[in-house]
C-alpha cells in the first residue's frame, strides 16, 4: 500500500465526513494472504470473529479497497472481509491471463474454504457481481444472502466498452495527476483530493518515479470476448438454483446496468428484490456509499 497508516487513518475520516458517516472511531482494517492452489490472494479483514460473515468483492481494475467505507459502517454488526480478485491489488497476476469466470470462483471457493466462512453473506459489484452469481450458482448452500451491484449475465455494450476504453485510456499514464484528470473525465462525481489518496491504494510507484496500475491490464485486453459473453449467458440459465434471499442494486445513474436489467433480473431470481440507490454511477459504494449502507442493512434485516 502506497498510504502510510497514519494517511490513511486521516484518508478514512476525510472521506467518511464526506460521504455522510459519523464513525465514534476509525479503525484500519487487518491484512492478510492466502494460497489457493499455490495462487496468492490479498485480503483486508474488518471484523471480529463471531460476528456473520461478509465478504465483498470488487469490480474490475478496482481492489478491496473500495469497499472501505462500507465495512467500516458495517464492522459492528458483521465480520466483514474484502478480496483482492486474482490481478488486482495486492493479489497474483495469472500467468496465463487466465481472469475466466470459472477460475475466479475457484479462487473464492478456495478463499472461504480456507477462512472456514459458511452459511456468508456475498456481496459483489460489476465483475465481482458476475463471479458472486456465478458462485452462488454452483454452491446456493454456502450463503445466507447475496447482493448483486449493477451487473447481471447480459451486457449493455456502450456502459462496458466505456469503462474498458476508460481502463486502457490510462494504462500508459505515468503521473499521478494525469491519472487523476482522467479518472475525473471518467467520473466527475469524484472529489479529486479524496481521489488523490483512494488511487493510492491501486498504484505501484516504479523505480523511475512513475507509476503503474496493480492491476493487469491483460484481465481487459485478454479476454475471449466471445467465450466470455457465453460463459455470462450461462449464468442466466442457472439463475434459478440461486435459492438464497438476493438484493439486485443499481445505481440510479449508471450506464452500464439499465432499470429494466434490474427488474428482470431480480424477477428471475427464487427471491430476488431490486432496490436503487440514487446520486450514483456504475462503481455505487464509491458514489454514495451512506445509501448502499442503509439498504444493505434493510436487506439482511429482513425489512421489505
Amino acid at each position: 500500500m502506497s498510504l502510510s497508516p497514519e494517511e490513511y487513518r486521516e484518508h478514512l475520516e476525510t472521506t467518511s465526513v464526506r460521504a455522510g458517516f459519523s464513525f465514534g472511531d476509525v479503525v484500519l482494517p487487518r491484512e492478510g494472504d492466502v494460497r489457493v492452489d499455490g495462487f496468492g490472494l490479498h485480503y483486508l479483514d474488518w471484523g471480529v470473529k463471531g460476528k456473520p460473515p461478509l465478504l465483498f468483492l470488487h469490480g474490475g481494475a478496482l481492489t478491496a479497497h473500495t469497499w472501505d467505507l462500507c465495512c467500516l459502517a458495517l464492522r459492528d454488526d458483521y465480520h466483514c472481509y474484502a478480496l483482492d480478485q486474482r490481478g488486482h491489488g495486492d493479489s497474483d497476476w495469472a500467468e496465463d491471463a487466465d481472469y475466466s469466470i470459472a477460475v475466479q470462483v475457484k479462487d473464492v471457493k478456495g478463499f472461504v474454504d480456507h477462512m472456514g466462512l459458511d452459511k456468508f453473506i456475498l456481496v459483489g459489484m460489476s465483475m465481482g457481481a458476475i463471479n458472486s452469481i456465478a458462485f452462488a450458482t454452483a454452491y446456493a448452500e454456502r450463503l445466507s444472502h447475496l447482493v448483486i451491484i449493477d451487473a447481471g449475465p447480459e451486457m449493455r455494450r456502450p456502459g462496458s466498452s466505456r469503462i474498458r476504453d476508460f481502463v486502457n485510456g490510462v494504462a500508459d499514464v505515468v503521473s499521478v495527476e494525469g491519472i487523476i484528470e482522467k479518472a475525473l473525465e471518467f467520473n466527475p462525481r469524484r472529489d479529486p483530493k479524496i481521489l488523490r489518496r483512494s488511487l493510492m491504494h491501486n498504484l505501484r510507484q516504479q523505480e523511475d518515479g512513475s507509476w503503474r496500475w496493480k492491476y493487469d491490464r491483460r484481465r481487459f485486453t485478454g479476454l475471449e470476448q466471445e467465450a466470455h459473453r457465453a460463459d455470462r449467458a450461462k449464468l442466466a440459465d442457472a439463475l434459478h438454483r440461486i435459492t438464497c434471499p438476493t438484493l439486485v442494486v443499481r445505481g440510479g445513474e449508471s450506464d452500464v446496468f439499465h432499470e429494466d436489467d434490474a427488474e428482470h433480473l431480480a424477477a428471475r431470481l427464487p427471491h430476488g428484490r431490486k432496490v436503487t440507490i440514487p446520486r450514483a454511477g456504475h462503481t455505487v459504494q464509491g458514489d454514495n456509499p451512506k445509501d448502499l449502507v442503509a439498504e444493505l442493512r434493510r436487506f439482511l434485516a429482513g425489512d421489505n
